[in-house]
């Protein structure tokens, strides 16, 4: 696990501007600005602190840069084109209406973090953020950290949701969540319940269903009335929906977003990608929704036990942020406008479902969002009170560098 800052002396600039001790704890280390997550958010944000030239720090749980999109099923395909999958400032290397596969926008991430020299620190799991003194207090397993602001720039997919009623199947039945699917050969001979009908669920019973028995357990979730790889898609429908109907019409300013956000929130997106038809082709059995476990069996709403010998569950993610120390949240739900947390000077949220509008999650709406949260930073960034050094030659040559990319 390496907790080294960046060998780049560009970065080296913008790491921690000291290290002071938490009043009754281990000495912390201490850094202006602090985005929690090194995904797509994180970067995004990075790169509009950076062209403002303000200090911060990326810290990402994982081994290497874009490690989150790598660890996904290994056929994954986006299911938005290549167009629409850039980052501010580097549109993404392919064909405009390419769907990239999970590894090449593993590797464009980590190309843009390169790019940029974003100070993305790996390996450093945040377990616990709190506040003291009237800073945010960031702990990551023995190692504590200080900042005047924090950008939570995670999804609200962290945690697998897997019902309980999982822990009573027969410990013969192979169980996967989604998250920990990667392809059919982790599956034992037999047939295989997917649980969860959505984009994931239909995506892994149709593959599956290649070489085994596959049932599709879940409420339908209905389907995009066109194919979204198809020409007329391509040219009209897609970037219709993308950056008008999702990005300019879904918004929390809107009436209709308002209206409609309580439900996206709340329920699955259509298929996107599979059709009805495809499911059927492949002869994908659709049945009722899994409500308890019988003698080791899973059993259906309409009493059938089904014998199985696997059982993947696509049945969604908690938020997961227990580890969040801070009354921030109202109902079950996060309080905040536009993801800045007003009862919390300094903390930010970026990458959350429908943060501002319906494409706040998506690749090419979290850019907006990220640039709203730095623009939060920046009005009220003490300008006059950093460390001389804080606008050095390398930070301006920082800013040189991603303006040039634009």
């Amino acid at each position: 696990m390496s907790t080294q800052p960046s060998s780049s002396p560009v970065a080296s600039s913008l790491q921690a501007s000291g290290a002071d001790a938490v009043p009754g704890s281990r000495v912390a280390e201490r850094f202006e600005t602090v985005v929690i997550g090194g995904g797509q958010a994180g970067l995004a944000v990075g790169y509009h602190l950076a062209r403002r030239g303000l200090p911060f720090v990326i810290f990402d749980a994982h081994a290497r840069v874009a490690d989150s999109w790598r660890g996904r099923w290994v056929s994954l395909r986006l299911f938005t084109p290549a167009h629409y999958d850039g980052l501010p400032g580097m549109p993404f290397p392919a064909t405009a209406h390419a769907f990239p596969t999970k590894d090449e926008m593993a590797d464009y991430l980590e190309s843009y973090a390169a790019r940029f020299e974003l100070p993305v620190r790996t390996g450093i799991m945040v377990d616990r953020l709190s506040k003291q003194g009237g800073q945010f207090v960031l702990t990551a397993g023995d190692r504590d950290f200080e900042a005047q602001n924090v950008v939570v720039a995670m999804s609200n997919w962290q945690r697998p949701r897997i019902p309980s009623f999982a822990q009573d199947l027969d410990p013969g039945i192979v169980q996967l969540h989604s998250s920990a699917y990667r392809h059919p050969a982790q599956l034992r001979d037999g047939g295989v319940l997917v649980v969860g009908a959505a984009n994931s669920g239909a995506e892994i019973a149709l593959e599956v269903a290649h070489q085994q028995r596959v049932w599709l357990s879940g409420r339908d979730t209905g389907a995009v009335p066109f194919r979204i790889d198809s020409r007329v898609a391509q040219l009209f429908l897609v970037p219709v929906v993308l950056r008008v109907l999702f990005h300019r019409v879904l918004t929390i300013d809107t009436p209709i977003g308002r209206k409609l956000r309580p439900k996206l929130l709340s329920h699955s997106m259509p298929l996107l990608r599979v059709r009805r038809q495809d499911l059927a082709s492949a002869g994908v059995e659709r049945v009722p929704r899994v409500v308890a476990v019988r003698q080791g069996r899973p059993v259906l709403e309409d009493e059938r036990a089904l014998d199985v010998a696997n059982v993947i569950w696509c049945t969604g993610f908690e938020p997961g942020f227990s580890w969040i120390d801070l009354p921030i949240f109202g109902s079950g739900e996060l309080m905040h406008h536009r993801g800045i947390v007003a009862s919390e000077p300094g903390l930010h949220f970026v990458g959350l479902t429908f943060l501002y509008a319906a494409s706040s999650s998506m690749i090419h709406g979290v850019g907006r969002d990220a640039e709203y949260a730095a623009k939060s930073i920046a009005s009220v960034s003490r300008a006059g009170q950093r460390e001389p050094n804080v606008r050095s030659s390398r930070a301006k040559l920082l800013q040189r560098v991603i303006r040039a990319g634009v």
